[in-house]
């Protein structure tokens, strides 16, 4: 199939060969009939897009903060490559349209094969399928048209709008931006019958609104335009004005201001800025109130990804019911949407309508892009015919997220045979396809699994696929190199080890701190020291700077990430363990109660059945300016420190120092790995290893929950 995608680097847009997303839980398969371009959101992005580096700069001031501090951490280099993998990434583009569902996940049971449906969000793109959860999904019955269902997004936009200004019947209303939003929300307060006035800067817009039945439109420029609005609300002054506008200019909320009457309210819809005039919202006692996009549940992962409802009887207007209310109105013919259609292009010319919108060739209002629904649609991509050397390692990558982008994947290229991706995004299956030279690229991880010649597993999705995803490699006797955590459930990771002991496969798990070369020489100081003999025990203090993980972000939900302790602290266990030499024996973990109730800021304190111990200290409520790791090793009257893997201090008979740029392991883990595949040695963590760190991060879980009582491991 194909997905218009455009380049961050320099804009250039096309129409990608691309495999089906992937179907996850809660999501629905739509083939697209009509897709919508906001001309307003899209053609900011296409231009900033073609923004030179400079210019991009200066718009996004954030990101270069974070550009700079990550050349602290990683080195001028490195940061060079991400930030580059980011801009040469083929980028989306939309968020509303219509179709057919042509698949339903397991779980979705309001969905059915056959139904036609409106769709938005960041999923809901120009491409001819998409994968949308339900939320962001609403049925269309047959007596409403397809392409005017297309709009139910934008129109739920608008609808947002109008209920954050909580208008009565008979009350009178400014609409100020009459782009296709403004439009949109004339028409709907028209139905609602609320009396409307519409202010734009484009008298062609102006002409537009009254056509489409606004009461009273006025061109900005007029300088009647403050007693036209008395003279229409009787000399009060409105009782609401609606901001649809972008612009830079602080004009439509001064405007707003202006023309309300007291105790009135402006609801900012459009990206306008806010630093405004302060007499009359403060003479009036104006009640200025911000709409979010389509409505309750946009941008909560919840809601929109894990389908989970708002109540009813408490959040009557959810997005998902706003996006329902637009297409009622649809069915009843209280809109006019082929009036608001200036263009219609087949979606195989899609980028002559940008063309028209970033170079403003001629006048537009609604853009509409048509798919050919008669044409055979191929959801996965061959990109080269390939045979394999069995004693090679043969790689099957599942999930392509920045990890992966950053470390693994570097890591693999041109050392093994890359034979097929598969990413849930479309437009990242085939990047990195193209990119690293993969063979193919698929939005279905069974197609990897199901390869006959690949022999090795990539995983590193979310959290929650691992457990499955290792033990579905594992069924099909392929080896495995998989992110931490293992698993998200002590059960999980019995089941797995119940599996691998029946096999003859390899098994690593992302522990990569042991192969940094700041270890290897912490290690070597430590086991040559003359008072210190192989069984001696040795003292660990690790302080880990986590910083903050915001509350809301999925490595907190139990169900997906599973929290940080799984998602990061087992790699401070597993180095602690791999440093002594010895299993644990016992642990004891405290973690600070916290307003969000997030386990995010503990102590784990760890005894080895060969006397050491460690502790281990994993904050998340410091300063992001501190280095975010030092790891003090005390044992037989020398210590060695490793400072955030950039440097090695030794303390001996002689004080040293080791340093160098950031070196967490990562590509010698997959070096090492490669290697004990080709030779048919055994991987470079033993399994037994990786089963103990995991099980004693959970036994950590457990102490938490008993107040950091001691839980012994057998």
């Amino acid at each position: 199939m194909e997905q218009l995608v455009q380049s961050l680097k320099d804009g250039a847009m096309q129409l990608l060969q691309v495999p089906f997303p992937a179907l996850q839980p809660g999501c629905i398969l739509v083939r697209n009939h009509f897709s919508v371009i906001s001309a307003g959101t899209e053609g900011k992005s296409v231009k900033d897009a073609r923004l030179g580096y400079v210019a991009k700069a200066r718009a996004r001031k954030e990101e270069v903060g974070k550009v700079m501090k990550s050349v602290q951490n990683f080195g001028l280099i490195p940061t060079y490559k991400m930030v580059m993998n980011k801009l040469e990434s083929p980028s989306p583009l939309g968020y509303c349209c219509a179709g057919e569902v042509i698949a339903v996940a397991s779980d979705v049971k309001d969905f059915r094969i056959g139904d036609f449906v409106a769709c938005g969000g960041n999923t809901a793109v120009h491409a001819e399928v998409v994968a949308v959860p339900v939320n962001l999904c609403v049925k269309i019955s047959n007596d409403v048209n397809i392409r005017d269902a297309a709009f139910a997004t934008l129109g739920a936009i608008a609808m947002q709008g109008i209920r954050q200004a909580d208008l009565r019947l008979g009350e009178n209303a400014v609409v100020i931006g009459l782009g296709l939003i403004g439009q949109l929300t004339i028409q709907m307060l028209n139905a609602a019958g609320i009396r409307t006035i519409g202010i734009d800067i484009d008298e062609r817009m102006v002409q537009l609104a009254s056509a489409n039945g606004c009461e009273l439109s006025i061109n900005r420029r007029s300088e009647t335009l403050e007693n036209d609005v008395l003279d229409f609300t009787a000399g009060h002054g409105t009782d609401a004005v609606i901001i649809t506008a972008g612009t830079d200019s602080t004009d439509p909320v001064d405007l707003a201001g202006a023309l309300s009457r007291k105790k009135g309210k402006v609801v900012i819809v459009g990206a306008v800025p806010t630093g405004f005039k302060r007499a009359n919202y403060f003479k009036k006692e104006l009640e200025l109130k911000m709409s979010s996009s389509y409505g309750p549940g946009r941008y909560d992962r919840e809601y929109e990804e894990e389908g989970i409802d708002y109540p009813y009887a408490y959040v009557r207007w959810t997005e998902n019911r706003n996006m329902e209310a637009f297409v009622e109105l649809l069915r009843k013919g209280k809109l006019n949407i082929a009036g608001l259609i200036t263009h219609e292009y087949p979606f195989s010319k899609a980028e002559d309508a940008y063309k028209v919108i970033v170079e403003k060739t001629e006048p537009f209002t609604g853009m509409v892009l048509k798919y050919d629904v008669k044409k055979e649609l191929v959801s996965n991509v061959k990109l080269a015919e390939r045979k394999y050397s069995k004693s090679q390692p043969v790689i099957g990558l599942i999930g392509a997220g920045s990890f992966a982008q950053n470390y693994l994947l570097p890591a693999l290229k041109d050392k093994a045979q890359l034979a097929i991706v598969a990413t849930a995004r479309p437009n990242n299956a085939r990047y990195i396809a193209d990119k690293y030279s993969f063979a193919s690229c698929t939005g279905n991880a069974s197609e990897v699994f199901s390869d006959k010649d690949v022999n090795t597993v990539f995983i590193a999705t979310r959290h929650d696929t691992h457990a499955e995803y290792v033990m579905e490699a594992l069924k099909s006797n392929k080896n495995i190199f998989v992110e931490k955590p293992l698993c998200l459930t002590e059960n999980d990771l019995h089941q797995i080890k119940a599996i691998y002991d029946t096999k003859s496969v390899q098994l690593m798990l992302g522990f990569n701190r042991r192969f940094s070369p700041y270890t290897e020489t912490l290690r070597s100081f430590i086991s040559q020291s003359e008072k210190l003999s192989s069984a001696s025990p040795i003292a660990i203090n690790y302080r880990i700077n986590a910083g903050v993980v915001a509350a809301d972000h999925w490595v907190h939900d139990p169900k997906v990430g599973g929290g940080r302790i799984l998602g990061e602290v087992c790699h401070f266990i597993d180095l602690c363990t791999f440093i002594t030499g010895s299993k644990v024996a016992g642990v004891s973990a405290n973690s600070m109660n916290t307003a969000d109730g997030k386990t995010d800021t503990l102590t784990v304190n760890l005894s080895f059945a060969n006397g050491s111990i460690a502790n281990i200290s994993y904050f998340s409520n410091g300063q992001k300016e501190l280095p975010k790791e030092r790891l003090e090793v005390f044992a037989g009257g020398v210590v060695a420190i490793i400072d955030d893997f950039k440097s090695v201090a030794t303390y001996g008979k002689t004080v040293s120092e080791k340093s160098g740029k950031q070196d967490k392991g990562h590509a010698k883990e997959v070096e090492l790995f490669m290697n004990s595949i080709r030779e048919g040695k055994d991987a470079p963590i033993p399994f037994d290893e990786i089963y103990h760190s995991m099980l004693v991060t959970f036994k950590v879980l457990e102490s938490i929950s008993m107040n950091g009582e001691l839980v012994k491991l057998a």
